[in-house]
């Protein structure tokens, strides 16, 4: 099933959703430890990006330095979808916010700072509120 394209109808529709928790960024070379399951990875050349949760880096040892809040955007976007991210991140920009943004095949996560994640919920919700 593909996702909607429509800009206007991912906007209105986009639902963020805040996770429970914290989660960082960390680098490994080679496999995640033993008792780290990722949420999300991607490969560099310098080694592997884990974005996990803040306790299994603690319980790992393993080094970070920003902690994040896990916003998904619960509407179905197409990978193809042209301008969902531009116009999250133009907004929370607009408020000061930085946003990490991974796509996954049926939802658009974004990963903001901890403690400001109420915020960003706040200004998504307004973004998606209004009139196109």
């Amino acid at each position: 099933m593909s996702g909607e394209r429509d800009l206007s109808k991912l906007l209105s529709d986009m639902r963020p959703d805040l996770r429970h928790g914290a989660y960082v960024f960390t680098t490994v070379v080679g496999p995640a430890p033993d008792g780290v399951r990722p949420v999300a990875s991607v490969t560099e050349d310098e080694g592997s990006t884990l974005v996990i949760t803040k306790e299994e880096a603690d319980a790992a040892g393993l080094p970070y330095d920003y902690v994040a809040g896990w916003i998904t955007l619960r509407v179905h976007s197409a990978l193809a979808a042209v301008g969902l991210t531009a116009a999250v991140s133009t907004a929370l920009a607009e408020a000061g916010i930085s946003c990490n943004v991974v796509a996954g095949y049926h939802h658009d996560h974004l990963f903001v700072p901890y403690d400001r994640s109420s915020v960003a919920v706040a200004v998504l919700e307004d973004l998606a509120g209004r009139p196109r």
